[in-house]
Formats: structure tokens, sequence, C-alpha cells
């Protein structure tokens, strides 16, 4: 099927840190493993190319999935009038956009990024995708969703522990127990301001400032909050010297307010791709 787009970096998009669970594949295309099916995607001139094991409403399902219908040239236009230095960042991350990722998979991934590497975070999301989602065949392949919290609090610690996940594996075993439970509710943080949002996560073992941003940039699209990494950091004091974090923080949300998410992931972007 094709899906007619505009202004749209698939490979950026994917390959960003947003997201984990995908494959480059020899044609250029992405496969990835979305909530309840999989994906393969390639770009050509404004058509995505799009092939899936599930293509019920497949339309609806990659434009929410990839956020193709918001309007990310009015936001950009608003960043480049703040700041015309910006030209460059947001020309070098045309078509970048901000994945909504299924929540329950992303506060989980983002439990196991802390002091971890990206293809042990990825491994371990596939170990307990084997173990515990549903299998599905594509391609002549076999690929595995991630696992529902109905499946997922039948898991112990130990088990986790098996799949790699470290020191992690308590937090991640408390987390679904919470979810489960109605202890912690994914869905209550539409009705909190940001500020709310980032305290209610932050009271969960394993989640500290910056898994929390993360959470909420990719998993609830809060473009006012911001992951800091080495890349942003070093941005930042080449630029406005600035190296400490609750430095940087002000500085972007004095001066980006809302969109600070947004430029931070185009200056993670534009960094990390100018190395």
């Amino acid at each position: 099927m094709n899906i007619k787009v505009s202004n749209f970096n698939l490979k950026d998009t994917v390959t960003c840190g947003q997201i984990f669970r995908f494959k480059e594949e020899d044609d250029l295309s992405y496969t990835v493993v979305l909530s309840d099916r999989v994906v393969n995607l390639k770009l050509e001139d404004d058509n995505l190319i799009v092939d899936s094991n599930n293509m019920d409403n497949i339309e609806e399902v990659i434009k929410s999935y990839f956020d193709l219908d918001f309007d990310y040239d009015s936001l950009n236009d608003k960043l480049i009038e703040i700041d015309s230095s910006n030209k460059e960042i947001i020309d070098a991350c045309n078509g970048l956009k901000m994945i909504n990722e299924p929540r329950v998979e992303v506060i989980i991934s983002y439990i196991l990024s802390a002091n971890n590497r990206v293809p042990q975070i990825r491994k371990t999301l596939d170990n307990i995708s084997e173990r515990y989602g549903e299998k599905v065949l594509f391609r002549n392949k076999e690929y595995y969703l991630f696992p529902t919290v109905e499946k997922l609090k039948k898991v112990s610690i130990e088990e986790y522990r098996d799949c790699k996940a470290g020191f992690r594996d308590k937090y991640i075993y408390e987390m679904i127990n919470k979810i489960d439970s109605g202890e912690f509710d994914i869905n209550s943080i539409d009705n909190m301001d940001s500020v709310e949002a980032m305290e209610y996560l932050m009271k969960n073992n394993g989640i500290g400032e910056k898994v929390a941003s993360c959470i909420l940039l990719f998993g609830y699209h809060r473009f006012d909050v911001f992951p800091i990494d080495t890349w942003v950091k070093k941005y930042m004091k080449e630029k406005y010297n600035l190296e400490k974090v609750p430095e940087i923080r002000n500085f972007m949300k004095e001066k980006y307010d809302k969109n600070s998410g947004l430029i931070i992931q185009y200056i993670f972007n534009y960094s990390r791709n100018k190395k």
C-alpha cells in the first residue's frame, strides 16, 4: 500500500533513539514491530510504501504512530523565529517526527534504558517479547509483539533477570504490577500538566528525571519536556557555554517553553549525525 506523505524523514524518525525494535533491511526499508502488528516501510519520494502481516486500517495506524498529521512546519517556523540559528538544525532534521509509542512499552523500554546501551535495551525487549508476547509471521520470518500487561503480570523478577534486564528487573516487575493493580494509571497522565506528570512518574523506582522525560516525550507527545544526553550537553556547551543539566533545562524552558522537547530532539539528532 502507498501512503502519500509530505516532509517525512523515515530514516531519522525510526533511528533517532525513540524506539528500539526495528531493523533496517538491505533495500533501505525499515521493519518495525508495532503494538499489534509488524510493518515494513520504504520511502520513495512522497510515497510511503507499507506492507504488514495485518493491513486492516493500516493507513490510520501508520499516520497515528508516525504522527504524520501533526503540523510540524508551523512549530519549526516558531523555533526559527525564536532563534534564526536554529534553521541549520531544523533543515538538517527536516521530516523528523515524534513517534507515538504504545505507553506500556515506552515505560518499560525507558526503565531499561537507565545506564544501558541501545543494543542491550533492544535485546532485552526482544527477549521479553519472545518469551511472553504473541508470535507473528511476516515475510516468512517470526516476530514477537510486546506482551500485554495481562501476560507480564505473571512474570517474576528472576524471569526478567533471565531476559537480561540486569538491576532493572525489579523496577519492571514493580511497574507492571502497579499498572495491573491500578496503583499506577498510565492514562491519568493525560489529565496532568507536565510538572505533575514528571512527579507522578518519578515516584516509581527506576524512573528518574531523564527516563520520565523520555516517557512523556515519546509516549505522551509532551513537547515541553526533554531528556538531556551527552550529545545535547556537548552542543549546549559549545553554543551557550552551559554544562549543568539544571542550567540547560532552565535555559531551554525560558527560551522555548512548551516546544523545548522538539528542539532538543532536533539538537540530539543533528549533533549525533554531524559526528
